[in-house]
Protein backbone atom coordinates (compact mmCIF):
# COMPACT_ATOMS: atom_id res chain seq x y z
CA UNK A 1 0.00 0.00 0.00
CA UNK A 2 3.07 2.38 0.99
CA UNK A 3 4.20 1.78 -3.33
CA UNK A 4 0.25 2.96 -3.96
CA UNK A 5 0.56 6.13 -2.10
CA UNK A 6 4.33 7.21 -3.16
CA UNK A 7 2.64 6.26 -7.24
CA UNK A 8 -0.62 8.48 -6.45
CA UNK A 9 1.79 11.23 -4.67
CA UNK A 10 4.66 11.41 -7.48
CA UNK A 11 2.36 11.22 -10.44
CA UNK A 12 -0.84 13.11 -9.37
CA UNK A 13 0.39 15.29 -6.09
CA UNK A 14 -2.22 13.30 -3.94
CA UNK A 15 -1.68 12.73 -0.06
CA UNK A 16 -3.64 9.20 0.21
CA UNK A 17 -4.50 8.96 3.60
CA UNK A 18 -6.51 5.63 3.15
CA UNK A 19 -5.88 2.67 0.43
CA UNK A 20 -8.92 -0.33 0.16
CA UNK A 21 -9.19 -3.25 -1.97
CA UNK A 22 -12.20 -3.44 -4.30
CA UNK A 23 -13.85 -6.12 -5.90
CA UNK A 24 -11.48 -6.01 -9.41
CA UNK A 25 -12.53 -7.17 -12.97
CA UNK A 26 -11.40 -9.32 -15.42
CA UNK A 27 -8.36 -7.42 -16.12
CA UNK A 28 -6.82 -5.40 -12.86
CA UNK A 29 -6.67 -4.94 -9.51
CA UNK A 30 -8.90 -1.69 -7.84
CA UNK A 31 -8.29 0.37 -5.42
CA UNK A 32 -10.46 2.88 -3.47
CA UNK A 33 -8.00 5.52 -1.97
CA UNK A 34 -8.59 8.91 -0.28
CA UNK A 35 -7.01 12.08 0.02
CA UNK A 36 -8.54 14.80 2.97
CA UNK A 37 -10.63 15.71 -0.08
CA UNK A 38 -12.45 13.13 -2.36
CA UNK A 39 -12.32 9.82 -2.92
CA UNK A 40 -10.90 7.91 -6.25
CA UNK A 41 -10.88 4.78 -7.74
CA UNK A 42 -7.23 3.17 -8.76
CA UNK A 43 -6.94 -0.13 -11.44
CA UNK A 44 -3.47 -1.40 -11.38
CA UNK A 45 -2.76 -3.81 -14.42
CA UNK A 46 0.17 -6.19 -13.32
CA UNK A 47 2.84 -6.61 -15.44
CA UNK A 48 3.54 -9.96 -14.11
CA UNK A 49 0.06 -11.03 -16.08
CA UNK A 50 0.35 -12.64 -19.14
CA UNK A 51 -3.28 -10.48 -20.67
CA UNK A 52 -1.74 -7.37 -19.39
CA UNK A 53 -0.24 -5.73 -22.29
CA UNK A 54 -3.45 -6.33 -24.34
CA UNK A 55 -5.55 -4.59 -22.11
CA UNK A 56 -3.25 -1.54 -21.86
CA UNK A 57 -1.71 -1.10 -25.19
CA UNK A 58 -4.18 1.47 -26.30
CA UNK A 59 -4.87 3.21 -23.54
CA UNK A 60 -3.49 6.16 -24.90
CA UNK A 61 -5.98 5.99 -28.48
CA UNK A 62 -8.95 4.67 -26.16
CA UNK A 63 -8.87 7.34 -23.78
CA UNK A 64 -8.78 10.23 -25.73
CA UNK A 65 -12.36 8.79 -27.49
CA UNK A 66 -13.75 8.67 -24.53
CA UNK A 67 -12.81 11.90 -23.41
CA UNK A 68 -14.33 13.73 -26.72
CA UNK A 69 -17.63 11.53 -26.28
CA UNK A 70 -17.88 12.91 -22.80
CA UNK A 71 -17.87 16.71 -24.45
CA UNK A 72 -19.52 16.10 -27.86
CA UNK A 73 -22.26 13.40 -27.34
CA UNK A 74 -25.08 12.65 -24.89
CA UNK A 75 -22.63 10.54 -22.66
CA UNK A 76 -21.08 12.40 -20.27
CA UNK A 77 -22.34 11.50 -16.81
CA UNK A 78 -22.93 7.48 -18.25
CA UNK A 79 -19.13 6.88 -19.02
CA UNK A 80 -16.11 7.04 -16.61
CA UNK A 81 -12.61 9.40 -17.67
CA UNK A 82 -9.35 9.01 -16.16
CA UNK A 83 -8.03 12.07 -14.03
CA UNK A 84 -5.02 13.20 -15.58
CA UNK A 85 -1.40 12.81 -14.31
CA UNK A 86 0.32 15.91 -13.03
CA UNK A 87 2.10 15.91 -16.91
CA UNK A 88 -0.86 15.60 -18.23
CA UNK A 89 -0.93 11.56 -19.24
CA UNK A 90 -3.93 9.48 -19.20
CA UNK A 91 -1.79 6.86 -17.13
CA UNK A 92 1.39 6.17 -15.12
CA UNK A 93 3.23 2.88 -14.83
CA UNK A 94 6.49 1.44 -12.87
CA UNK A 95 8.02 -2.05 -12.75
CA UNK A 96 4.93 -3.58 -11.37
CA UNK A 97 2.14 -2.24 -13.84
CA UNK A 98 0.07 0.15 -15.21
CA UNK A 99 -2.34 2.73 -13.03
CA UNK A 100 -5.33 4.72 -14.02
CA UNK A 101 -7.05 6.85 -11.45
CA UNK A 102 -10.69 8.08 -12.33
CA UNK A 103 -12.90 10.10 -10.08
CA UNK A 104 -14.92 7.24 -7.31
CA UNK A 105 -18.07 6.47 -8.93
CA UNK A 106 -20.76 6.29 -5.73
CA UNK A 107 -23.19 3.45 -6.95
CA UNK A 108 -23.83 -0.61 -7.52
CA UNK A 109 -22.70 -2.57 -9.84
CA UNK A 110 -25.64 -4.48 -11.44
CA UNK A 111 -23.50 -7.69 -11.43
CA UNK A 112 -25.32 -10.88 -10.95
CA UNK A 113 -28.99 -8.71 -10.85
CA UNK A 114 -31.88 -8.70 -13.60
CA UNK A 115 -32.01 -4.73 -15.44
CA UNK A 116 -34.98 -3.33 -14.15
CA UNK A 117 -37.60 -1.29 -16.63
CA UNK A 118 -35.64 1.92 -16.47
CA UNK A 119 -32.14 0.41 -16.43
CA UNK A 120 -32.77 -1.29 -19.76
CA UNK A 121 -34.24 2.24 -21.12
CA UNK A 122 -31.17 3.78 -20.04
CA UNK A 123 -28.89 0.88 -21.09
CA UNK A 124 -30.60 1.24 -24.80
CA UNK A 125 -29.93 4.78 -25.00
CA UNK A 126 -26.35 4.43 -24.01
CA UNK A 127 -25.88 2.08 -26.77
CA UNK A 128 -27.59 3.79 -29.24
CA UNK A 129 -25.81 6.86 -28.62
CA UNK A 130 -22.57 5.18 -29.07
CA UNK A 131 -23.26 3.60 -32.38
CA UNK A 132 -24.33 7.09 -33.49
CA UNK A 133 -20.44 7.64 -34.22
CA UNK A 134 -17.48 6.15 -36.24
CA UNK A 135 -14.31 7.05 -37.64
CA UNK A 136 -15.86 10.28 -38.97
CA UNK A 137 -15.24 11.41 -35.17
CA UNK A 138 -12.27 14.04 -34.96
CA UNK A 139 -9.89 11.36 -32.99
CA UNK A 140 -7.56 9.14 -34.82
CA UNK A 141 -9.38 5.58 -34.81
CA UNK A 142 -6.46 3.80 -36.49
CA UNK A 143 -5.45 1.40 -33.82
CA UNK A 144 -8.70 0.97 -32.84
CA UNK A 145 -10.37 -0.60 -35.49
CA UNK A 146 -11.40 -3.88 -36.71
CA UNK A 147 -9.39 -6.23 -38.74
CA UNK A 148 -11.05 -9.26 -38.19
CA UNK A 149 -7.65 -10.54 -36.66
CA UNK A 150 -7.60 -13.21 -34.29
CA UNK A 151 -4.43 -13.65 -33.39
CA UNK A 152 -4.12 -15.89 -30.05
CA UNK A 153 -5.34 -18.89 -32.18
CA UNK A 154 -2.09 -20.53 -33.88
CA UNK A 155 -0.85 -21.03 -29.84
CA UNK A 156 -4.62 -22.08 -28.99
CA UNK A 157 -4.71 -24.58 -32.02
CA UNK A 158 -0.78 -25.39 -30.80
CA UNK A 159 -1.66 -26.23 -27.56
CA UNK A 160 -4.26 -28.77 -28.65
CA UNK A 161 -1.15 -31.07 -30.30
CA UNK A 162 -1.37 -34.03 -28.01
CA UNK A 163 2.47 -34.20 -28.81
CA UNK A 164 2.72 -30.78 -26.75
CA UNK A 165 4.83 -31.60 -24.11
CA UNK A 166 4.49 -27.82 -22.13
CA UNK A 167 0.91 -28.21 -21.56
CA UNK A 168 0.71 -29.23 -17.74
CA UNK A 169 -1.12 -32.02 -16.76
CA UNK A 170 -3.91 -30.46 -15.16
CA UNK A 171 -4.84 -28.79 -17.62
CA UNK A 172 -4.50 -31.11 -20.74
CA UNK A 173 -6.75 -33.30 -18.70
CA UNK A 174 -9.76 -31.12 -18.25
CA UNK A 175 -9.30 -30.09 -22.60
CA UNK A 176 -8.97 -33.67 -23.59
CA UNK A 177 -12.71 -34.34 -23.63
CA UNK A 178 -13.34 -31.16 -25.47
CA UNK A 179 -10.35 -30.90 -28.23
CA UNK A 180 -12.54 -31.85 -31.32
CA UNK A 181 -15.39 -28.78 -30.42
CA UNK A 182 -12.43 -26.41 -29.70
CA UNK A 183 -10.97 -27.50 -33.20
CA UNK A 184 -14.68 -26.68 -34.69
CA UNK A 185 -14.99 -23.71 -33.42
CA UNK A 186 -11.55 -22.91 -34.49
CA UNK A 187 -12.07 -23.42 -38.08
CA UNK A 188 -15.29 -21.62 -38.20
CA UNK A 189 -14.05 -18.70 -37.04
CA UNK A 190 -10.60 -18.66 -39.28
CA UNK A 191 -13.63 -19.02 -42.00
CA UNK A 192 -15.36 -15.74 -41.08
CA UNK A 193 -12.07 -14.13 -40.52
CA UNK A 194 -11.09 -14.42 -43.89
CA UNK A 195 -14.42 -13.48 -45.49
CA UNK A 196 -14.97 -10.46 -43.21
CA UNK A 197 -12.00 -8.89 -43.88
CA UNK A 198 -13.06 -8.14 -47.76
CA UNK A 199 -16.80 -7.21 -46.60
CA UNK A 200 -17.77 -3.50 -46.63
CA UNK A 201 -19.08 -3.28 -43.17
CA UNK A 202 -20.32 -0.38 -40.91
CA UNK A 203 -18.00 0.34 -38.25
CA UNK A 204 -19.32 2.23 -35.42
CA UNK A 205 -17.50 2.96 -31.85
CA UNK A 206 -18.41 -0.37 -29.90
CA UNK A 207 -18.00 -1.20 -25.92
CA UNK A 208 -17.26 -4.86 -27.02
CA UNK A 209 -17.58 -5.59 -23.51
CA UNK A 210 -21.79 -5.46 -22.68
CA UNK A 211 -22.41 -7.53 -19.68
CA UNK A 212 -23.78 -6.61 -16.33
CA UNK A 213 -20.83 -6.24 -14.59
CA UNK A 214 -19.85 -3.50 -16.67
CA UNK A 215 -22.83 -1.64 -15.55
CA UNK A 216 -23.29 0.49 -12.34
CA UNK A 217 -26.23 2.47 -11.16
CA UNK A 218 -24.95 5.43 -9.87
CA UNK A 219 -28.13 7.97 -8.25
CA UNK A 220 -30.47 8.46 -11.13
CA UNK A 221 -27.74 7.18 -13.64
CA UNK A 222 -26.20 4.22 -15.37
CA UNK A 223 -22.86 3.98 -16.10
CA UNK A 224 -20.83 2.11 -18.30
CA UNK A 225 -17.79 1.41 -17.13
CA UNK A 226 -14.27 -1.03 -18.27
CA UNK A 227 -13.87 0.76 -21.63
CA UNK A 228 -10.28 -1.22 -22.56
CA UNK A 229 -12.14 -3.38 -25.76
CA UNK A 230 -13.14 0.00 -26.84
CA UNK A 231 -12.89 -0.65 -30.71
CA UNK A 232 -14.49 0.71 -34.05
CA UNK A 233 -16.18 -1.96 -34.97
CA UNK A 234 -19.12 -3.48 -36.82
CA UNK A 235 -22.06 -3.07 -33.96
CA UNK A 236 -22.50 -7.29 -33.90
CA UNK A 237 -19.37 -6.68 -31.53
CA UNK A 238 -21.72 -4.84 -28.85
CA UNK A 239 -24.69 -6.73 -29.79
CA UNK A 240 -24.13 -10.19 -29.32
CA UNK A 241 -24.06 -9.92 -25.55
CA UNK A 242 -27.95 -8.69 -25.59
CA UNK A 243 -29.43 -10.77 -28.50
CA UNK A 244 -30.30 -13.63 -26.17
CA UNK A 245 -31.29 -11.46 -23.07
CA UNK A 246 -34.94 -11.78 -22.80
CA UNK A 247 -35.40 -7.76 -22.84
CA UNK A 248 -33.53 -7.43 -26.51
CA UNK A 249 -37.02 -6.62 -28.27
CA UNK A 250 -37.41 -4.18 -26.25
CA UNK A 251 -34.07 -2.82 -26.26
CA UNK A 252 -34.13 -2.94 -30.17
CA UNK A 253 -37.09 -0.94 -30.35
CA UNK A 254 -35.62 2.21 -28.75
CA UNK A 255 -32.00 1.10 -30.84
CA UNK A 256 -33.92 1.42 -33.91
CA UNK A 257 -35.76 4.88 -32.99
CA UNK A 258 -32.27 6.10 -34.37
CA UNK A 259 -30.89 2.95 -36.20
CA UNK A 260 -33.37 2.66 -38.60
CA UNK A 261 -31.89 0.86 -41.20
CA UNK A 262 -29.49 -1.92 -38.99
CA UNK A 263 -30.93 -5.13 -39.32
CA UNK A 264 -28.35 -7.92 -37.93
CA UNK A 265 -25.32 -9.25 -40.30
CA UNK A 266 -25.48 -12.93 -39.17
CA UNK A 267 -21.92 -13.86 -40.35
CA UNK A 268 -20.58 -10.67 -38.48
CA UNK A 269 -22.48 -11.86 -35.15
CA UNK A 270 -21.12 -15.98 -35.40
CA UNK A 271 -17.74 -14.31 -35.86
CA UNK A 272 -18.16 -12.21 -32.87
CA UNK A 273 -19.52 -14.82 -30.31
CA UNK A 274 -17.28 -17.26 -31.79
CA UNK A 275 -13.95 -15.30 -31.62
CA UNK A 276 -15.32 -14.18 -27.41
CA UNK A 277 -15.62 -17.66 -26.58
CA UNK A 278 -12.35 -18.72 -27.83
CA UNK A 279 -10.49 -15.33 -26.20
CA UNK A 280 -12.16 -16.19 -23.04
CA UNK A 281 -10.81 -19.84 -23.40
CA UNK A 282 -7.61 -18.84 -24.45
CA UNK A 283 -7.18 -16.06 -21.47
CA UNK A 284 -7.83 -19.08 -18.69
CA UNK A 285 -4.91 -21.18 -20.38
CA UNK A 286 -2.85 -18.03 -20.36
CA UNK A 287 -2.87 -18.22 -16.62
CA UNK A 288 -2.95 -21.32 -16.67
CA UNK A 289 0.29 -21.45 -18.52
CA UNK A 290 2.04 -17.93 -17.62
CA UNK A 291 1.09 -16.55 -14.64
CA UNK A 292 2.04 -17.25 -10.96
CA UNK A 293 -0.49 -18.75 -9.17
CA UNK A 294 -1.11 -20.55 -5.98
CA UNK A 295 -2.47 -24.02 -5.71
CA UNK A 296 -5.94 -22.83 -4.52
CA UNK A 297 -6.25 -19.74 -7.53
CA UNK A 298 -5.19 -22.31 -10.26
CA UNK A 299 -7.87 -24.77 -9.18
CA UNK A 300 -10.53 -21.71 -9.47
CA UNK A 301 -8.94 -21.07 -12.82
CA UNK A 302 -9.36 -25.03 -13.96
CA UNK A 303 -12.67 -24.76 -12.76
CA UNK A 304 -13.68 -21.89 -14.72
CA UNK A 305 -11.70 -23.18 -17.87
CA UNK A 306 -14.13 -26.22 -17.24
CA UNK A 307 -17.11 -24.26 -17.34
CA UNK A 308 -16.00 -22.35 -20.50
CA UNK A 309 -15.21 -25.43 -22.41
CA UNK A 310 -18.93 -27.06 -21.34
CA UNK A 311 -20.57 -24.56 -22.93
CA UNK A 312 -18.88 -25.27 -26.00
CA UNK A 313 -20.53 -28.72 -26.37
CA UNK A 314 -24.21 -27.42 -25.52
CA UNK A 315 -23.83 -24.90 -28.55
Amino acid sequence: MIKIRNILKDHYDLDIINVLPQKGGWAALAYKVYDNKAAYFLKFYEKSRASTAKWTAHIDQYVPILVWLMHNSSLKGKIPVPILTKKGDYKCEDAAGVYLLYEYIDGETIGDKDLNKEQIYHLSEIVTELHTYGEEIPIQTDAIKENFHVPFLPELRNSLDEENNLIPVDLREVMNPHIEQIRGLIDTVEQLSVRLKTDNVRMALCHTDLHNWNLMQSEQHLMLIDWEGLKLAPVEADMMFLVDKPYFDEFLSIYQNLHKDFVMNLDVLQFYKGRRKLEDIWEFMEQLLFDKQDGEERVFTINLLAAELREIDVK
